[in-house]
């Protein structure tokens, strides 16, 4: 910003209080309100000092006789511009970390899987990490044209989607952000099954004639929520359910390996896992022989182990082996895994 040169630190700060106070209050602010924000730490004196500086310089302007001062085109325009630099290096850094996270999360889970098999002499297998429930976490509108806006939509477990939505009419930098501030105060830390007919009505009501736009952005809302991203399992060891003679039956190898080479089975195994798990549940669940959802694995012991790695987002850890299987080697192994990736993906990298 070419004003950057004329607002120190202190200024830019006390400036954003006054923007951010009348946008919650639409009344003019003085000294004594901004001297009581938690993390000012300057006195009113000095507060009064300042806001005459950023009215001489036509940041901040006085209604009237009031002793309160309300922001001025100027002050709105320097508060926007900084306010989406901000978000979109937040925005971008986020994509960054989704992408290298995402690839991490992919060799780290297909070393699991064969180390595991190799480990415990069984079949394994190990799924992506999902949201269990995706909830809004950001969402930013950020002008690209006089009749298009692009809508970020940020989801729990750092799940980015962008949408652009085609405006009837321009919108102007305050009322994008007021939009902004009315979507996130609204929706944050909400599902879908959260924003009810309630949330919706007050959100358009708040918006008033740009009530199109909020109708807009909750169907994409909807529309992102629902695309969610398709479950990985990653598989290792179905050979070795040769080594067992009651599981090499023509008949039932041929059912284990199929089950076993066929995703949507797979998916479907885990789905029943994870419908039956207690919420907040990550310990270690068996299912012995009939236990077992799917008729190909009637033969089977199946044990799992959910792991988490934040943000709400957790995958399942299995191991397919005989009813007979050293069910202690395969817990122990169960429980160091679940360990050891829980630290993996919660710890930063050095």
């Amino acid at each position: 910003m070419s004003d950057n040169g004329q607002l120190n630190e202190r200024k830019v700060k006390i400036l954003n209080a006054i923007i951010k106070n009348y946008l919650e209050t639409g009344e003019p602010v003085g000294s004594r309100t901004i001297s009581k924000i938690d993390d000012m730490n300057v006195s009113p004196a000095t507060i009064r000092n300042e806001m005459s500086d950023l009215e001489e310089l036509g940041y901040i302007v006085q209604p009237h006789t009031s002793a309160g001062r309300i922001p001025s085109d100027k002050g709105y325009r320097f508060y926007v511009d900084n306010l989406m630099q901000q978000k979109d290096r937040e925005i971008n850094k986020m994509q960054d970390f989704v992408i290298e996270h995402t690839q991490k999360v992919e060799k780290v889970l297909k070393q699991v899987a064969k180390l595991l098999a190799n480990n415990t002499n069984y079949t394994t297998l190990v799924t992506s990490p999902q949201a269990k429930k995706n909830t809004v976490k950001f969402i930013q509108l950020s002008e690209v044209s006089q009749d298009q806006i692009l809508c970020v939509i940020v989801l729990d477990g750092n799940i980015v989607r962008n949408k652009v939505l085609n405006l009837d009419e321009g919108l102007d930098s305050e009322t994008v952000l007021k939009l902004n501030i009315l979507l996130n105060t609204s929706l944050n830390g909400l599902s879908m099954e959260e924003i009810n007919l309630g949330t919706i009505a007050k959100l358009k009501e708040s918006a008033g004639i740009h009530s199109g736009i909020v109708s807009q952005v909750l169907d994409a809302v909807g529309e992102v929520i629902s695309e969610g991203k398709e479950l990985e399992i990653y598989t290792s060891g179905a050979t070795n359910i040769f080594k067992y003679p009651e599981l090499t039956d023509s008949q039932s190898a041929t059912d284990l390996l199929n089950a076993l080479e066929e995703k949507s089975q797979l998916i479907e195994l885990v789905n029943d896992i994870n419908e039956s798990e207690v919420e907040g549940d990550t310990n270690i669940r068996v299912m012995i022989g009939n236990e077992s959802p799917m008729e190909n694995m009637k033969d089977c012991s199946i044990v799992t182990a959910t792991y988490d790695i934040g943000g709400g987002m957790k995958g399942t850890v299995g191991i397919i082996g005989p009813k007979r299987m050293d069910y202690e080697n395969v817990m122990d192994n169960l429980r160091t895994l679940k360990v050891q990736l829980d630290d993996i993906f919660n710890k930063p990298d050095n």
